[in-house]
């Protein structure tokens, strides 16, 4: 090693580390007295900046995944990291507050308060964190007009179309900053042509920097959007079958991802 090497500074081991590692993650349930596999032997990473999609039909076990993935609940055998903590053998004490620093939420029902108007509902994970929404101004304004939301700001959900729902949504996820987004079919309940765009707005927050990107999806052109898509199938899921985009290759289509879920049989 020369000098200069010597001297060089270590990469942060916190800008290098994956944001979410699963190792081996198993989850039973009892059904009649018998102990069930829903998940089998779930194993990967997510490297920061990513955007990931999961793919696979209804049963076989997305939403338990990531349930287990966010601490809402622990799995029977295997290991959950989150920004470098130990979720599966955490209290959920410690589950709830690595969750809430961490993560933020899209769900395929959008889950606005229906008493607040937009702009209250976006600022509500900071009131729920024990800040002041007033004193992150700045930045509730950027996600609104980032996602083309400003102009509904005092407007209650019941006055917004689905898309404009799913939108604020988004904002609202991303007010803490976390460094990952879970987003769980979030165009199940959208028009083809809205669905598209919010996809397209994750792939944008993701290409931003903004958040690392989870997408769990039964769509096969929402699944064309990630760097790489990973299939589930009987609660198993094989990383060496998964579609990876390379550096500088064009995105995946909605064709590519029917082709290898016909190769796969899904």
């Amino acid at each position: 090693m020369n000098a200069r090497e010597a001297a060089a500074p270590s990469a942060d081991p916190s800008l290098t580390a994956p944001v979410l590692a699963v190792r081996e993650l198993f989850r039973f349930h009892d059904v009649e007295g018998r102990s069930q596999p829903i998940l089998r032997g779930i194993s990967f990473e997510l490297p920061r900046g990513s955007f990931t999609t999961i793919m696979g039909p209804s049963g076989s076990g997305k939403s338990t995944l990531l349930h287990l993935l966010a601490g809402l609940d622990v799995p029977s055998s295997g290991t959950v990291r989150l920004m470098g903590e130990e979720l599966s053998s955490a209290d959920e004490a410690l589950r709830t507050r690595v969750r809430r620093q961490h993560i933020g939420f899209i769900f395929q029902f959008f889950n606005l308060l229906p008493d607040l108007t937009v702009e209250e509902n976006v600022g509500l994970p900071l009131r729920i964190a024990g800040e002041r929404p007033e004193r992150h101004r700045a930045r509730i304004d950027g996600l609104l007009d980032t996602l083309g939301v400003t102009h509904l700001r005092g407007r209650l959900p019941a006055r917004l179309s689905g898309g404009e729902m799913q939108r604020v949504s988004i904002a609202r996820a991303l007010v803490t900053q976390p460094p990952l987004l879970l987003c769980d079919e979030p165009t199940g309940n959208l028009s083809s042509k809205a669905g598209e765009e919010i996809v397209a707005l994750l792939r944008a927050i993701c290409d931003r920097g903004q958040a690392t990107v989870l997408l769990v999806t039964h769509n096969p052109r929402d699944a064309a959007f990630g760097d790489r898509v990973l299939f589930l199938h009987d609660g198993q899921l094989d990383e060496a079958q998964a579609l990876v985009r390379g550096a500088g290759q064009a995105p995946f289509s909605a064709h590519d991802v029917h082709a290898r879920l016909e190769e796969l049989g899904i």
